[in-house]
């Protein structure tokens, strides 16, 4: 199939985002090291999360170029010299936006475990607002550019990639200068009930095509009610204004 859904490019760059994310749930380096003060521990974090970024920032696709601020350990703590403190991520955590570096001691006459915050920025290439775009209107070309961004400056996954915001609409007001992301956009609706559609139906080494009508609204990508010239009733996935697709 040449034409691809708006849905469909969409999912295609929010998995790639979730594929950068899950960057901060593998198997990081872990180093264990001496201290003889709580002073030394920043920079020892430090050391570990250089290493943690530059073998995430390998993984990800597409690159991004990782930056990491160490924020500074509890005032209030008096921690015990240790032979051997390790760095490592917390359960849950990961090495994107706000974060913390666990630091446990492992070999002391106190055994102890702290956590420093961390920010962390992705730097990297995505789609930013040109101008200002009002709710539920159809997002076109010139309304975005391409420009370097951080993407983890929110929750929500960056929609990069080629021209993800096709056939998609805002979900709410836009300005100028956002980053596009998944949240931002849904599929637009492209017939109403009642309008003739070419169904597609596909399985096993062929497809065939026959005429239907659309008994519900069609959104790109979700499924819609279809009656075919039989009578019979289906449910098949709106590819476009004109055009749904069975599997079977």
């Amino acid at each position: 199939m040449k034409q691809m859904s708006g849905l469909s490019k969409v999912m295609r760059s929010a998995l790639a985002v979730l594929a950068v994310l899950a960057c901060g749930f593998i198997q990081l380096p872990a180093r264990a090291e001496g201290v003889n003060s709580q002073a030394e521990l920043p920079a020892l974090a430090q050391r570990w999360l250089q290493r943690a970024l530059a073998e995430q920032g390998a993984r990800m696709e597409p690159p991004l170029r990782l930056q990491a601020t160490l924020g500074a350990l509890d005032g209030r703590l008096h921690l015990a010299a240790c032979a051997r403190v390790e760095a490592y991520l917390p359960p849950g955590s990961r090495l994107w936006g706000q974060g913390r570096v666990g630091l446990r001691c492992l070999e002391g006459p106190t055994r102890w475990n702290v956590t420093m915050p961390v920010t962390v920025k992705a730097t990297g290439q995505a789609w930013v607002l040109r101008r200002d775009v009002a709710p539920g209107t159809a997002l076109q070309p010139d309304d975005l550019m391409q420009a370097e961004v951080d993407w983890a400056a929110e929750a929500s996954p960056v929609l990069a990639g080629p021209q993800p915001w096709q056939e998609q609409v805002a979900t709410r007001a836009l300005s100028t200068g956002q980053t596009l992301r998944q949240n931002m956009v849904r599929p637009a609706q492209v017939f109403q009930a009642g309008a003739a559609v070419r169904v597609l139906v596909s399985g096993g080494g062929f497809q065939i095509s026959s005429l239907g009508q659309a008994l519900s609204a069609g959104v790109v990508g979700q499924l819609a009610r279809v009656r075919m010239d039989n009578g019979r009733v289906l449910s098949a996935m709106v590819l476009d204004a004109r055009t749904v697709r069975l599997e079977i």
